[in-house]
């Protein structure tokens, strides 16, 4: 084994790279930035210009080349697997990771292995039919960046609507979305077309939970951890993701070996993944909401806390070829959450909290990471990948001995940690 390994990181930023350095073989290590994230994800997916970059930064390196991770969604998730097979490095097969992304093929594959997953139809934009599902429905193109061109359908109106609108965007990652799908032998329910196409979906309603797992080099899925997504009341944004679940143990047992089926079905392999479902509790049905290959960076952090290692352990390791060797409830505590703390009304931020008002949070809670988003001298409305309904101020995660503690210490921070808005008049 090489005293150093090199790995390189698609997209990787100050805050992750900080908890990759938390990494307890970390003096065996040196990470690359392999790309910026604004380079990956500003604006239309350019992926064959991306790949030829990429390509060129590793050829011109004076070392070897150890490893290639990614832990962000498109165009990151795909290149990985296609930088990984061109220069002979453990990584899953670019055929299981597509199946993930493209949302109808990830339907296709669920269906084959459970039933806990919406109704849906695939929408082909060129040739538009109304779906034989019922309103309300969901429209979302096959392969998007986050909740970008989503649309709730509550008539045939404004379905026509919603194709109209999506026809004109969908190609800022539907182009490259198609590229990908042309280097794959695809089977007959998907063509390349598909990349800008669309899927319908039935909405499905409950509560928000996310399996964590990875897949080992054999293909065999172990799901590690179960996270809650908690929303402000009476709103669907999101208040906190919190480690570990207080769903009961039966619900996130099967969730867990819903994940594991899936996984195995799709076919990923040395990879990490998360899988987002909606727990109904009045008619105990779980739904899968989406398939992800790779860990959620949101939940690192939650997994540091509780468990004693970021869950980039197993990303890197699996990337090097070894036994993911995930630790469990080694941490310092018992409970973690990562916090959105977020205003609803539009507002001009006069400032925001200084380096000595963060500094104080960590001082008083020790651990503590605090992201200020929004910006001083700014409107609200500005910031980028907010969702229609809030304005994120800041991103804190913190520990806690249980959840009456955690939450006193997210009210702590939020004390220390001044915004001064002024509201939209």
């Amino acid at each position: 084994m090489n005293s150093i390994e090199n790995v390189f990181v698609l997209g990787l930023d100050d805050r992750n790279l900080a908890l990759l350095h938390d990494l307890p073989h970390l003096r065996q290590y040196r990470f690359h930035s392999l790309l910026s994230k604004d380079e990956l994800m500003g604006g239309e997916v350019a992926l064959a210009e991306d790949l030829e970059k990429a390509q060129e930064k590793l050829d011109a390196f004076d070392g070897s080349i150890d490893a290639i991770i990614g832990y962000w969604d498109f165009p990151v998730s795909s290149m990985v697997p296609i930088l990984c097979e061109r220069y002979g490095l453990p990584g899953p097969s670019l055929q299981s990771v597509v199946k993930c992304e493209n949302k109808y093929w990830s339907r296709l594959e669920q269906q084959e292995v459970t039933d806990a997953h919406p109704s849906f139809a695939l929408v082909d934009l060129e040739n538009p039919e109304l779906p034989d599902l019922e309103f309300p429905f969901w429209l979302k193109p096959v392969k998007s960046f986050s909740s970008t061109l989503a649309f709730r359908i509550d008539s045939a109106e404004e379905f026509e609507r919603a194709v109209e609108e999506t026809r004109g965007e969908i190609g800022m990652v539907g182009g490259a979305f198609e590229y990908l799908l042309s280097m794959l032998d695809l089977p007959p329910q998907i063509d390349e077309r598909t990349g800008q196409m669309c899927v319908a979906e039935e909405e499905v309603q409950g509560r928000q939970l996310t399996v964590e797992g990875y897949s080992d080099a054999h293909g065999e899925p172990n799901a590690y951890g179960v996270i809650d997504s908690i929303c402000y009341e009476g709103t669907p944004s999101f208040l906190r993701y919190q480690y570990p679940s207080n769903l009961p143990q039966e619900v996130a047992d099967r969730a867990c070996d819903i994940s594991v089926r899936v996984i195995r079905q799709i076919g990923l392999s040395s990879s990490t993944f998360n899988i987002e479902f909606f727990w109904n509790p009045d008619r105990d049905v779980l739904n899968i909401l989406e398939v992800n290959p790779r860990l959620s960076q949101s939940h690192a952090p939650l997994f540091e806390f509780v468990d004693g290692v970021p869950n980039y352990q197993s990303m890197v390791r699996l990337a090097l070829g070894r036994d993911p060797e995930q630790p469990s409830r080694q941490g310092e505590h018992a409970v973690a959450a990562k916090w959105y703390y977020r205003t609803f009304k539009n507002a001009f931020v006069r400032s925001v909290p200084s380096e000595e008002d963060v500094a104080r949070v960590r001082e008083e809670m020790p651990g503590t990471i605090v992201d200020v988003v929004a910006n001083e001298g700014g409107w609200l409305s500005d910031l980028s990948a907010q969702d229609s309904y809030s304005y994120e101020l800041a991103a804190i995660y913190l520990g806690g001995s249980d959840e009456e503690d955690l939450l006193a210490r997210y009210n702590r921070a939020v004390e220390l940690l001044p915004f001064e808005l002024e509201e939209q008049g």
